[in-house]
């Protein structure tokens, strides 16, 4: 950890966010092969037990409310998670991820009084209508499973921030993250029982590689980072995350984006940067959790 507090703080949100979404990018080419639900819940068991083994969560001594609230940021990582990979077998990484990041911003948005920051949403929207190909294919040929899991995503990504920050308040360091992680397990596991027969040697080590990827690496970099980072420059960076999708997808999976495309999701990604950066006023600690 030592040498993680001299890396500068920018440096690691980074890397967090490159882990993430090229996590993400190996998770797109393991949902063909077990699913969805069995892509999450190799993941989340992964994961779980690597972050229960670190946190060591003690399961008795809480309250009711601290329970409640843990639950809830358990089922919204969870079904988080079960929505956008469902959305990657639709489509490419790229437009999934920026269309889930609506989520976090209109929360953004909502809890602001600036009329930038509804200018804001209103570039996000029309970002999101020019990379979801509304305007260049027929209305009836969108592929609206795709889109509308991964708005699912988003609003449970939404829900997820808010958890976050209850949890963060009501248990130690990532003692409520674990125990979020266990929440999250139970809740996915009947999505993805059917697939355990079809889980290879190969598929557990993407599996593994995912979780580490996209639970493990990114939380402890950000946890890390966030001590030293305001949230402006947090914000900011986020922001950056769609533009990062589109790149694990085109190395990892062949997937581009068209022209038009491109313009839209460089619109969401400067509404992003006002609305979760520019016009940030939380404390750092507060924006954990993405």
């Amino acid at each position: 950890m030592s040498r993680l507090e001299s890396v500068p703080a920018p440096l690691l949100v980074l890397a967090g966010i490159l882990s993430v979404q090229f996590g993400g990018a190996l998770a797109a080419t393991l949902v063909p092969e077990i699913g969805a639900g069995g892509s999450v819940v190799m993941r989340l068991l992964f994961a779980t037990v690597i972050l229960v083994a670190i946190a060591r969560p003690r399961f008795r001594g809480h309250s009711r409310k601290a329970w409640l609230t843990v639950i809830g940021f358990g089922l919204a990582l969870g079904l988080m998670n079960f929505t956008f990979y469902g959305s990657l077998a639709h489509l490419p990484i790229g437009v999934a991820v920026t269309v889930e990041f609506l989520g976090p911003l209109l929360l953004a948005a909502s809890l602001s009084r600036r009329l930038v920051d509804l200018l804001a949403v209103v570039a996000a929207a029309a970002g999101v209508l020019l990379i979801s190909e509304a305007l260049s294919i027929p209305f009836a040929d969108l592929n609206w499973t795709g889109l509308g899991l991964a708005a699912t995503a988003g609003a449970c990504w939404a829900a997820y921030i808010i958890f976050s920050g209850r949890t963060g308040a009501e248990f130690d360091k990532l003692e409520g993250l674990a125990l979020a992680m266990i929440v999250a397990t139970i809740v996915t596991l009947p999505f993805g029982l059917a697939s355990v027969p079809d889980w290879t040697s190969e598929t557990l080590a993407k599996g593994l590689g995912i979780a580490v990827l996209s639970s493990v690496l990114p939380y402890s970099l950000e946890l890390v980072a966030l001590r030293r980072l305001s949230a402006q420059v947090f914000g900011i960076l986020l922001s950056l995350e769609p533009a990062v999708a589109a790149l694990a997808g085109l190395i990892i999976l062949s997937q581009t984006l068209s022209g038009v495309q491109l313009v839209g999701m460089t619109l969401v990604v400067l509404a992003s940067a006002i609305v979760l950066g520019l016009g940030a006023r939380k404390d750092p600690a507060e924006s954990t959790g993405s």
